[in-house]
């Protein structure tokens, strides 16, 4: 059983929540999480690298100077790799890295990645986030008084808050993401994790009906999702 102190908005202890690490995970598999952070960090590779090749460089074709009696080592085209100015021998090609694991394991590894946070000690628990406006500066003053001000944190919240959102979107080492699009790269990117019990009891009941596979890529996933499902009842029937 973990036990975690609870805090207000001042950073005041008011009381204490009791945590079974089996609602959330049976156990940590280092492997899984390994493979979920690669395949997160390989979504958000752009791809667009391009050098040309010895047939796209712009030049003649025509042999430099004749192949004998020169006394100079014989050449053909300009546009040749070992001259300056010519193609790449292996030129790179824009490339989509992305792919995707099984929403299983995925599920699995936010899981996992949450529960790894609550055993290393590095969760805050909240009582309540209530901001009177959208400023910085309450965000800010929150952090400070729960000592998380210095450190990298991940702000989980029950659902998307515009408010919450705008306040805190000028804090460089702060992220903040609903429930529904925590990801095990998120917990772990960050060191530090921040959360109302409200969010606690809705991560509890079970993993997101989404799964995201990239930052912000919810839509994406639950779309994969209606795909698979529809491509296994045609198999059924």
């Amino acid at each position: 059983m973990i036990t975690l102190p609870i805090h207000d908005m001042s950073g005041a202890e008011v009381g204490t929540y009791d945590l079974d690490g089996a609602d959330l995970a049976s156990g940590i598999n280092k492997q899984l999480l390994h493979d979920v952070v690669v395949m997160y960090e390989a979504n958000l590779r752009q791809g667009s690298a391009k050098t040309k090749s010895r047939g796209e460089v712009q030049g003649s074709t025509r042999k430099l100077y004749r192949q004998k009696g020169t006394g100079r080592a014989r050449a053909g085209s300009s546009r040749t790799p070992v001259r300056r100015g010519g193609g790449h021998t292996f030129a790179k090609q824009p490339k989509d890295w992305s792919y995707r694991l099984p929403k299983k394991a995925i599920r699995q590894a936010t899981r996992q990645a949450l529960l790894s946070k609550f055993l290393d000690n590095e969760v805050t628990l909240l009582q309540d986030l209530a901001i009177p406006e959208p400023r910085t500066r309450h965000v800010a003053a929150l952090l400070e008084a729960v000592g998380l001000g210095a450190t990298s944190s991940l702000l989980t919240i029950s659902a998307h808050d515009d408010d919450i959102w705008r306040a805190a979107r000028n804090i460089s080492n702060l992220w903040v993401s609903p429930a529904a699009d925590l990801t095990a790269y998120k917990l772990l990117h960050q060191k530090q994790q921040a959360l109302t019990t409200e969010t606690l009891d809705l991560l509890r009941e079970g993993p997101p009906k989404s799964v995201p596979v990239a930052a912000g890529d919810v839509g994406e996933a639950d779309e994969a999702d209606e795909a698979d499902e529809a491509t296994d009842e045609e198999e059924a029937a």
